[in-house]
């Protein structure tokens, strides 16, 4: 994928599309980010939210925003569980789902349908890496087809887990995670996303958890910030305004830029 030098790219401009606000205060963020979601489902008609508990710190928030409005608004709330397999971190899934009290609880091992999906489309001649990448976003795909599936019977929209710091990286695979139909988490930093997990009493070591996709099984739980080559401390500065190294700087423009097409509609002519 090419990177789109016609994209306006500037530490304004940027925080400016993601909705990054100046001002933030956690314990307002979270009561009307609720608002939003309880005023957005009585609109829709929808019975309630779906969601994915991966058991990190995003889907934890965001879950637990969902949950509350949906008690709020008289609706329900269904978080799935989506292991690939066996799930090296289900205690911590367990403890996300324990935490946001939802309505109902789905099981989906997207595993039988991934293997399948990977094995039919398997080409000899694509290296090992290339070929475990794209299975990675194959996982991420199964995942939401699996959500969207509840979510139709239900009659319910499904919950993304979007953020400020990873769409800037445009760290989420199109069509896969970045596939959703509300984003209670829009325009959040990281750390802005783990001060309102502390409004809302989350579990600290679910708060504090290092972030990884794991999505890819020859590097099994890669930390985001290894994938990017920067610290979600120096994104965070950036995008609220901060001023960061240079090498920095040029990390998050240049992620921004060669994503672009994620954080858009597909073109036409």
């Amino acid at each position: 994928m090419t990177i789109d030098l016609d994209l306006p790219v500037s530490q304004p401009a940027i925080r400016a599309a993601l909705g990054v606000p100046d001002l933030f205060v956690a314990a307002t963020e979270k009561e009307r980010r609720i608002a939003f979601l309880a005023d957005y489902l009585a609109s829709s008609g929808a019975s309630g939210y779906v969601l994915g508990i991966s058991g990190g710190l995003d889907s934890t928030v965001a879950g637990r925003l969902a949950s509350i409005a949906c008690q709020r608004a008289g609706a329900t709330f269904t978080a799935m569980r989506l292991p690939y397999g066996v799930q090296k971190d289900q205690a911590d899934v367990d403890d996300a789902i324990a935490f946001i009290e939802p309505t109902a609880t789905v099981t989906v091992d997207i595993k039988p349908a991934v293997d399948a999906i990977h094995e039919a489309t398997t080409d000899p001649d694509v290296p090992p890496k290339t070929a475990d990448f794209v299975k990675g976003n194959i996982k991420a795909r199964q995942r939401m087809v699996a959500q969207y599936a509840v979510a139709g019977r239900l009659g319910a929209l499904v919950v993304g887990t979007d953020q400020a710091a990873e769409a800037v990286m445009g760290f989420f695979t199109k069509y896969g995670d970045g596939a959703f139909d509300v984003a209670p988490l829009l325009g959040l930093t990281k750390s802005r996303v783990r001060d309102i997990g502390r409004q809302l009493g989350a579990p600290a070591h679910l708060v504090e958890k290092v972030p990884t996709a794991d999505l890819e099984d020859l590097r099994p739980g890669l930390p985001d910030e290894d994938a990017y080559g920067v610290t979600y401390e120096e994104i965070d500065a950036y995008l609220v305004g901060e001023k960061v190294s240079s090498r920095a700087q040029q990390v998050i423009e240049d992620a921004y830029r060669r994503t672009a097409h994620k954080r858009q509609l597909p073109p036409g002519p």
